[in-house]
């Protein structure tokens, strides 16, 4: 009997002796830094370069006759931080805040019935769709349906007919402004971006194990309960991706505001956009700089997020040692039927 239970230890022995040889040969013969030259030098290209260059016009002068000379100059975070675009970055966070609370809002309870849906493949490719058409078509859409003689003043229109045909009123029909406001701003900002919300957050809940839903009810949580307390902070890693997917793209949109809204829909897109338009390449620069930095902080928080659940998840598997509360409920169902 010894001798069997030796052949075995004496094999997981010579099988570890073996992974530790392989491993060092490979670390010897790794390939991966010549992989990863041509990612670098594209990542250096399109990334790095670009955004050095917009920091360094940032600092430098605007020339007289448009562009840049090779002179220090903070003139341009001067005008930045002038009290008329000051109210401007608050106007854009206000147009940016409101629409994408809105759209987290849809996009939670699209994301919860997709996950659960067995027409997953098809909820997906009628998400995916709009995609496929350009941003402006689907900008152009909705001015036909907002304008005086859009799709909804038409309606109105003809309700306003039939209820003067019943009342005996002649008076005339008034189109309704839905264009060139900030309702039309946060309207089509929603349908431009939802899709960047649904998405993360059906990954998510796809991920999610329902069976914790099941014990809170077993427990005696509410079905509302179950859903904020134990499905919400579950999928709170789908729900900041979403967020940043949405928040970042519309902060810095000039398509939006530019074609829909009014003059009391300026964002900092549209002053990036006008900037550049007269070559005063610093100041565009500098709201150019205020954006990237924005992204940046978003992109390293949902990283920073994503690593700490990922180890928390995983301190979790190697400390709990006790049976889940799944499989506690089904062990006392079935002790109590024997």
């Amino acid at each position: 009997m010894s001798g069997k239970k030796e052949k075995p230890a004496r094999k997981s022995f010579q099988l570890k002796l073996a992974s530790k040889a392989y491993n060092a040969k490979y670390k010897k013969t790794n390939p991966g830094p010549a992989y990863a030259w041509p990612m670098g030098a594209w990542f250096s290209l399109f990334f790095i370069i670009p955004l050095f260059i917009i920091v360094r016009y940032s600092f430098l002068k605007r020339n007289v006759y448009g562009g840049v000379t090779d002179e220090f100059s903070l003139k341009a975070y001067e005008q930045m931080f002038s009290p008329a675009y000051g109210m401007i970055f608050l106007r854009t966070l206000w147009l940016t805040v409101i629409p994408t609370a809105i759209t987290i809002l849809i996009s939670l309870p699209c994301g919860y019935a997709m996950a659960r849906s067995k027409r997953q493949t098809l909820l997906l490719i009628l998400v995916v769709v709009p995609f496929l058409t350009n941003s402006l078509i689907r900008i152009f859409a909705w001015m036909t349906i907002l304008g005086d003689n859009g799709f909804l003043n038409q309606i109105l229109s003809l309700l306003h007919r039939i209820i003067c045909a019943l009342t005996g009123s002649a008076k005339e029909f008034a189109p309704h402004k839905f264009m060139y406001t900030r309702g039309a701003v946060i309207l089509v900002s929603i349908y431009m971006y939802l899709p960047y919300a649904i998405l993360p957050i059906f990954t998510a809940v796809d991920r999610f194990d329902f069976t914790l839903l099941e014990a809170a009810r077993d427990l005696g949580a509410t079905k509302a309960q179950s859903m904020f307390k134990v499905l919400i902070p579950g999928i709170k890693s789908g729900i900041l991706s979403a967020m940043i997917f949405t928040f970042i793209p519309i902060f810095g949109t000039y398509t939006v505001p530019q074609l829909v809204g009014g003059k009391d829909s300026y964002m900092v897109g549209n002053i990036i956009f006008d900037q550049v338009k007269v070559r005063n390449w610093p100041l565009a620069s500098a709201f150019s700089l205020v954006i990237t930095i924005v992204s940046m902080a978003g992109v390293l928080l949902m990283l920073a997020t994503g690593k700490k659940e990922a180890e928390s998840n995983k301190k979790s598997e190697k400390e709990d040692t006790t049976p889940s509360i799944a499989e506690s409920i089904s062990k006392a169902t079935l002790g109590g039927v024997k």
